[in-house]
């Protein structure tokens, strides 16, 4: 997996302090996207060991008191991020207890196949469905177009 950006310090991606990760590769290629630069699976940097353990390191940092993982791209959920992506969710879980993790996807809950679903029973909030320019609407919150949908499957989001 190749990733884009990494911010350790996040306050516009989810709700308060957080950790963000905008991965690369994107199959929906939505008209009018903002991060049109992730959309190529080959485009930004290797995601190394290293840089999976910084994240953990920030999100346990006392000096911060930050509130969990934003996910996002390109699409966390293309198929050839999957593995990385579930991988990084599972040590969250494991080792991060009470950050919560928010994902954002180009693809709808119901087109998920079984290793993409694996990957979003262990989030707690999914931005979902692809952006849509007709539908663009800057009043809403976490979302750029009003098809896409919040989903929030824990009390800790």
């Amino acid at each position: 997996m190749n990733f884009h950006q990494y911010y350790p310090i996040d306050v516009v991606n989810g709700p308060g302090t957080r950790c963000t990760l905008f991965v690369s590769g994107c199959i929906h290629q939505c008209r009018g996207c903002y991060n049109q630069s992730t959309q190529r699976l080959d485009s930004g940097v290797y995601f190394t060991q290293e840089a999976e353990d910084q994240i953990i390191s920030d999100l346990n940092d006392t000096r911060i008191k930050r509130r969990g993982l934003s996910l996002s791209g390109g699409d966390p959920l293309h198929p050839a991020n999957v593995a990385d992506i579930l991988r990084l969710v599972k040590r969250v879980r494991n080792e991060c207890p009470g950050k919560d993790i928010w994902m954002w996807t180009g693809y709808t809950l119901a087109e998920l196949d079984a290793d993409q679903k694996a990957v979003v029973e262990l989030i707690d909030v999914l931005i979902d469905g692809k952006f849509v320019q007709e539908k663009r609407d800057l009043n809403l919150e976490w979302r750029g177009s009003s098809n896409q949908i919040i989903h929030r499957f824990t009390d800790i989001a």
